[in-house]
Formats: C-alpha cells, sequence, structure tokens
C-alpha cells in the first residue's frame, strides 16, 4: 500500500529572504466548482502591436468574482478552511493556447477572497509525482514544475507583478513595468515583501517509489506588495499607488502552472531529455507566452458572500 503524507510548509517574505515558519502533518480536502462568463473590462487606451496568436481565441478572457470576508483564511496548506467553502473553485486550467490543444493531464483549480489587507488565493494541483529541486529564492523556479500568479492592478496592460513558487516553498518574484514585447526588463531585484505563502503536500516530495495525489498552494497578498516600482530610466508610471480595491474594481490577473514530463531516475525523477516543458493557464493565453496581459483573466472584486446558518432546534 502506497502511504501519503502531507508536510505542511508556511512562509513569509520580509525582503529578499525566506524563512519557514511552520511544518506540520495533515490531510487534503480538495473541493470543486465552476463558473463562467465573458469578460466585460473595458478596453485600455494602451495599445501596442499583439504578438501573432496560435490558435484562434474561442472565448473571451474568463471572469473571477472575488468576494471580500470579514475574516481572511488560516494559511497551513490544507485548503479547508470555511473561507475557502463559501466562494466556487475556478473554471479547470486549460492548455496556454486553449482547449484545441491536449487536455491537462493534471487538474489545477483556484480560488481568490479578498479584505482590506490582503488578497488571498488557493490553489489545488492534482499530482501523480511531486518534484522540486530549486532552494534559493529568485532561481528560475519554472525550471522546476511550479505555480505562478500574474496581477495586473489597475488592469492597463502596463505595470504587473509576478510570483512562481515550486513544491518545497521556493520564491521567484519579478516586477515589469511593461510587457517584455514593449522593450521592458523584468526586475528581479523587486520582492514580494509581506507575502505569505503554505505549501502542503498530499504525497512524498521527489519519492519515485510512490504515486502521489496533489500539492495545495495558499498565499496571502498584502495590497502594499502592488507598489510600482520607479525606474531609474525615468520611465512614466502609469499605475501611481498601491491600494486596496473598491467593491466593483476589476484587475487583469491569470494563473500559470509549468508542468515538465518526469522519469524516474533512481529514488526521485529527472526530466525527460528533450521533452518541453507543458503550460496550462487559467485563462488561455492563445499564444506559448504568458506575458500579453490583454488575455489575463478579469477578477472583479465584489461584497461579502452571503454564507448560509442552519436554524438551530
Amino acid at each position: 500500500m502506497s502511504r501519503f503524507r502531507r508536510r505542511i510548509t508556511v512562509i513569509t517574505l520580509h525582503s529578499a529572504v525566506v524563512s519557514v515558519i511552520a511544518s506540520t502533518v495533515a490531510g487534503c480536502q480538495p473541493v470543486f466548482a465552476r463558473t463562467d462568463s465573458p469578460s466585460v473590462l473595458a478596453q485600455a487606451p494602451y495599445q501596442r502591436q499583439e504578438p501573432a496568436l496560435s490558435a484562434a481565441p474561442l472565448y473571451s478572457q474568463r471572469q473571477y468574482a472575488a468576494h471580500s470576508v470579514e475574516s481572511s483564511p488560516k494559511l497551513d496548506g490544507k485548503g479547508d478552511d470555511a473561507v475557502w467553502s463559501s466562494v466556487p473553485w475556478s473554471e479547470d486550467f486549460t492548455d496556454i493556447e486553449g482547449p484545441t490543444r491536449a487536455t491537462p493531464r493534471q487538474r489545477t483549480r483556484v480560488k481568490m477572497v479578498w479584505d482590506e489587507n490582503a488578497l488571498y488565493v488557493l490553489a489545488e494541483l492534482s499530482e501523480t509525482d511531486l518534484w522540486a529541486t530549486l532552494k534559493n529564492h529568485d532561481e528560475i523556479v519554472f525550471h522546476d514544475n511550479d505555480f505562478e500568479i500574474f496581477v495586473d492592478p489597475d488592469g492597463d496592460t502596463r505595470e504587473y507583478y509576478e510570483v512562481e513558487v515550486n513544491a518545497l516553498g521556493t520564491i521567484f518574484d519579478l516586477y515589469l513595468p511593461q510587457a517584455y514585447r514593449a522593450g521592458a526588463k523584468a526586475n528581479h531585484a523587486w520582492n514580494a515583501v509581506g507575502m505569505k505563502v503554505a505549501i502542503g503536500l498530499d504525497g512524498t516530495l521527489n519519492d519515485s517509489s510512490d504515486v502521489d495525489r496533489s500539492w495545495c498552494v495558499e498565499m496571502a497578498m498584502p495590497w502594499s506588495m502592488f507598489t510600482p516600482v520607479a525606474e531609474s530610466r525615468g520611465d512614466v508610471t502609469f499605475q501611481k499607488v498601491a491600494r486596496p480595491p473598491n467593491a466593483g474594481d476589476q484587475w487583469r490577473i491569470n494563473f500559470s502552472r509549468v508542468q515538465w514530463t518526469l522519469e524516474k531516475s533512481g529514488k526521485s525523477y529527472e526530466k525527460v531529455a528533450g521533452k518541453s516543458e507543458d503550460n496550462w493557464t487559467w485563462t488561455p493565453q492563445w499564444i506559448i507566452d504568458m506575458h500579453v496581459p490583454q488575455w489575463w483573466g478579469v477578477v472583479t472584486f465584489v461584497g461579502p458572500t452571503v454564507q448560509k446558518k442552519e436554524n438551530s432546534k
């Protein structure tokens, strides 16, 4: 019989140093639901020639209604907090180029809520082979299997923020004043200060002797984290300040999962030589390029979700 162990790691990013502050053992209880709706975000005045799409778009950007909550979810890597049970899951991730490509081999879904302090994200990633190797902050985490979030706070497709994390909890974070195709360079010195991340593993990391089930990612991203960086070149900064959203505000956000094809190597795994990675996203980019914010999803910040209360008898 396979032995499944769930390891939970909670990290807080203070500067460039990630410190482990908790580690326990527990179970995982994923729950799934679904939402669908077309994008209604108005076109931003920012215009730049778009790269040629490799697949014809079959639908507009996906949307998610992020509800405000009175109490923040407990970040412990379990994903079973009552706050999470009150909101739906997103659609299953699809191939980055859209559903005309192969359906992802592993299921990925996310949830989002918010309060006056932060944006909270829960991701559940099915996984038969838990694997991660990179351990240092700002290593190129997508060289491992990883989970990524891209956030454009005012939806104008200019200043945006990217965070990647692997199953070890190693973080790669960066800031871009504009997309790469606009001539921008990523600022790797930027750090997601104040962000908290909890990783839960349902299985055994880097052990090819068993079959794993999943890993969970919980994030708390404080609003202060989304502060645009003043570039030394004197570039105009269009996003003026970092602030909590108001109900009704819409941000452009997308999620990506990088997945490598692995083979057993001794007691662990290694990448299959010559095999490129798969890229699975919440809403398709229609091209293998996450840095086209015009195709990110639309997240609308709404008021509190109504929670049902059972009458006592």
